[in-house]
């Protein structure tokens, strides 16, 4: 029998654009003759996202629409839509029509061609704003040292990953999950293929500096121990140069008559070492307040609705 694909669609506040993506992919997938079902992730959309891709999915067959409670992510609204899939293949592609749906069919064929668990797609010109760019090259350097992301693989959300992979992320149970990362991870074999990323026709992208520098945060703080051995390190380096100055004034102290009274030196030690221990103190609280919420949440989303034209659990592949 032939695979079936599911695709991933995270939605946030992509009404007026929304629905052409539904349509092309439909459009791109039926021509090939490829079984498949689409899942679409509303991800608290504040415009009328909801609207558009519950109406599509209550007249579009294997057209699932998902609502979340409110806004988690877009890994989250990924790791939602993973969970409602059946396919043996999974394809994640924005909602925008960026990443065009006749280029997903580049990913397939590269998976199957060279024998990958996952292939994500690589850029041929990006078109995305200055910051975005900076901020993708920022991720890829905390992914080559926390995942270890080759140094020849690009990453991107526009991926394919089999079956096996998108279980065990599923099962990951990490209340702040990262698809990349966890791709990264549990692939034994992740490829690249040359996609075309196009402009967004309708409006701007809704993937400010905000949500880079969020993004970062999460990297580091939920998938690495690198900036507490980095606090770690800034802190043994003061240490040695507070040791230093100390020996130095002591020295001065028997070699010379000092006028001063020393308040100057203490004032600013005592300032350098309480703003470093409150520094320290301050990123073992988010480390203890992550595992807190590791421990506690049973789920990192919450499902509202789910609306599909096909019977509770009669969902199949579509040709």
């Amino acid at each position: 029998m032939e695979p079936l694909y599911s695709l991933v669609i995270p939605v946030f506040n992509s009404g007026r654009i929304v629905g052409d993506t539904i349509d092309r992919v439909v459009e791109v997938f039926t021509a090939a003759g490829l079984r498949f079902e689409l899942v679409l992730v509303n991800d608290g959309s504040s415009d009328d996202s909801w609207q558009v891709i519950s109406s599509r999915a209550r007249t579009t067959p294997h057209v699932l629409a998902i609502n979340l409670l409110k806004n988690y992510g877009q890994h989250h609204a990924n790791l939602a839509g993973f969970r409602a899939t059946t396919g043996d293949w999974v394809i994640t592609l924005d909602d925008d029509l960026q990443n065009p749906p006749e280029e997903a069919l580049k990913l397939i064929q590269a998976a199957q061609d060279g024998g990958h668990d996952v292939v994500f797609g690589q850029f041929e010109t990006k078109q995305a704003a200055g910051y975005r760019r900076l901020g993708s090259k920022m991720i890829n350097l905390i992914n080559r040292r926390v995942f270890g992301q080759p140094t020849d693989l690009a990453v991107s959300n526009f991926r394919i990953l089999h079956r096996d992979v998108v279980d065990r992320i599923c099962n990951d149970n990490n209340a702040y999950p990262y698809v990349t990362g966890q791709a990264l991870i549990y692939s034994n074999d992740p490829g690249n293929v040359l996609v075309r990323h196009d402009p967004r026709p309708v409006g701007s992208s809704n993937y400010s500096l905000l949500r880079i520098v969020r993004l970062l945060l999460t990297i580091l703080f939920s998938y690495s121990l690198f900036p507490l051995r980095l606090a770690a390190g800034v802190g043994f380096a003061v240490s040695a140069l507070a040791f230093l100055l100390g020996g130095g004034y002591l020295v001065r102290g028997f070699i010379t008559d000092s006028r001063a009274p020393g308040w100057t030196s203490l004032v600013v030690l005592l300032a350098v070492f309480n703003g470093f221990l409150i520094a320290l103190v301050s990123m073992l609280g988010e480390y203890v307040l992550r595992t807190l919420n590791a421990v506690t949440t049973q789920r990192p989303y919450h499902v509202v609705e789910r609306v599909s034209v096909d019977e509770a659990g009669g969902r199949g592949g579509h040709r």
